[in-house]
């Protein structure tokens, strides 16, 4: 049967203004970056597509290296988006990245414009768009100049291939440094993604400050901490989980015991406020509009409505605040 998207899915989602652009992006978005490649099953891939769409989720990140193997997952999007999402472009908002190596030799890899255009380029066929609505540079190159892959940026949205340009992984100083020349460019950029979490608190240390007075939207990725911010890892590790496999995501050193003490206490903080410790995890970031949006990642349909499950409710007390400071610190 032909898939039809939910009526009730814009009543669902909440939908916060980029920075001081025009756009609004979903408080909750869909990564694309493990779970969707050539190693994993297609229609489990698909469901969750559409799932998320049916949750009001419009936005989906990916980047030319997610897969595996590289650029499987925007080949299988492009797939999803011909079977079911053909008719809802316009609905949709789609990313995609450039920075990590992705072909052999000198051009396949950090931020030339050679690589930057290419890789576009490639990411388009791959998915079969005219273009894309952000176009990030995945990571700072530090022998290309800035004003190189900045350009780039620029030249991308005058070529009609991206709508907007973003940043992501860069610190704060390089960070400073881009959005003044992307603003002198005449292309500002309009959102950064870093990695951010109730365990991964770097962005606190300037970033999210800078971004807020320039008007620079914000996503954050790894809002989980790569599981452990989950009830996954309560009462030891899982065969079927990350930490248990080869995944490059969480090893088992990474679950200490004075980790999995605080994921207790906080999954019990969570209890109390009628959520699942990953439901707290992502409002405790969304909380007092502090992000554009959060990014997540994905194995199963139920951890896309879990995760979604946390606009219900994205108020904390001074108290639960105060909590969450003392179990963390």
């Amino acid at each position: 049967m032909a898939y039809l998207p939910s009526e009730q899915r814009y009543d669902i989602m909440k939908y916060n203004r980029c920075g001081r652009s025009g756009l609004k992006l979903p408080a909750v978005a869909l990564g694309l970056w493990h779970n969707f490649g050539g190693v994993t099953l297609f229609e489990n891939s698909r469901a969750m597509i559409r799932r998320a769409f049916d949750l009001g989720i419009t936005h989906f990140d990916l980047a030319n290296n997610y897969g595996p193997p590289p650029g499987a997952a925007e080949e299988n999007f492009g797939r999803i988006l011909k079977l079911d999402l053909h008719g809802y472009r316009d609905e949709l908002i789609i990313s995609t990245k450039a920075g990590y190596w992705m072909w052999p030799g000198p051009y396949g890899d950090w931020g030339s414009k050679k690589y930057l255009v290419a890789s576009l380029d490639q990411s388009l066929k791959r998915m079969g768009l005219e273009y894309v609505d952000i176009f990030y540079h995945h990571r700072p190159d530090p022998e290309t100049p800035l004003e190189e892959t900045m350009s780039a940026l620029d030249l991308l949205v005058r070529q009609g291939k991206t709508l907007y340009v973003g940043l992501s992984n860069y610190d704060v100083e390089t960070t400073k440094k881009a959005l003044a020349i992307l603003k002198e460019l005449g292309t500002p950029c309009l959102i950064h993604q870093m990695s951010y979490s109730m365990f991964n608190r770097w962005p606190e240390d300037g970033l999210l400050s800078l971004l807020k007075a320039e008007g620079v939207g914000s996503i954050a990725y790894s809002p989980l901490a790569k599981g452990l911010l989950t009830d996954r890892y309560l009462n030891g590790i899982p065969a079927d989980s990350r930490a248990a496999s080869s995944s490059p995501f969480l090893n088992p050193q990474d679950i200490t015991e004075d980790k999995i003490a605080k994921v207790r206490r906080l999954n019990e903080l969570a209890k109390a406020r009628g959520q699942s410790l990953a439901q707290m995890a992502v409002a405790w970031l969304l909380r007092e509009g502090r992000l554009t949006s959060v990014l997540i990642g994905a194995s199963k349909v139920s951890q896309i409505e879990d995760c979604v499950g946390a606009l219900a409710n994205l108020d904390f007390t001074p108290a639960e605040l105060q909590q969450i400071e003392e179990i963390l610190k």
